[in-house]
């Protein structure tokens, strides 16, 4: 874990100068704010794959078996910030995750996704990485 948390530490970083992110706070604010929908081990809802009967889907997990790492650091920000609307979701796309703008800080969210990362194996960090990297 402790190797996970170092290498994702630094490809967060890249070399940018970020603030440091404070995973207890992150801790926290996922069990009191996620783990409602997204698991108190980031296991997700059962079926996250397959819609539900109102046509919206379940939490997915954010540990490795999810697709949450997938993504780059802003637009994990923005839809947590902002929910799944344009751009991160097509006009008009229904989901049950909210925004939490307006109810969490920047540093708040920010930790919160570190906390999340934090969880992410070595192997996914690398891949990650490697992701990132061909993105640009």
């Amino acid at each position: 874990m402790r190797l996970a948390l170092t290498l994702l530490l630094a490809l967060v970083g890249c070399g940018e100068e970020r603030p440091a992110v404070d995973l207890s706070m992150g801790k926290n604010i996922y069990a009191q704010q996620c783990a409602v929908c997204h698991g108190a081990k980031l296991e997700g809802q059962p079926d996250w794959q397959r819609k539900l009967a109102n046509g919206r889907f379940p939490a997915p997990p954010h540990d490795d078996s999810g697709h949450t790492w997938h993504h780059p650091d802003e637009v994990l920000f923005g839809i947590t910030k902002n929910g799944l609307a344009p751009p991160y979701a097509p006009k008009g796309y229904e989901s049950d995750m909210p925004a939490f703008a307006g109810k969490l800080s920047d540093e708040e969210i920010r930790a919160v996704l570190a906390y999340i990362g934090s969880h992410w194996s070595g192997e996914v960090l690398k891949l990650r990485a490697e992701m990132l990297r061909n993105r640009r």
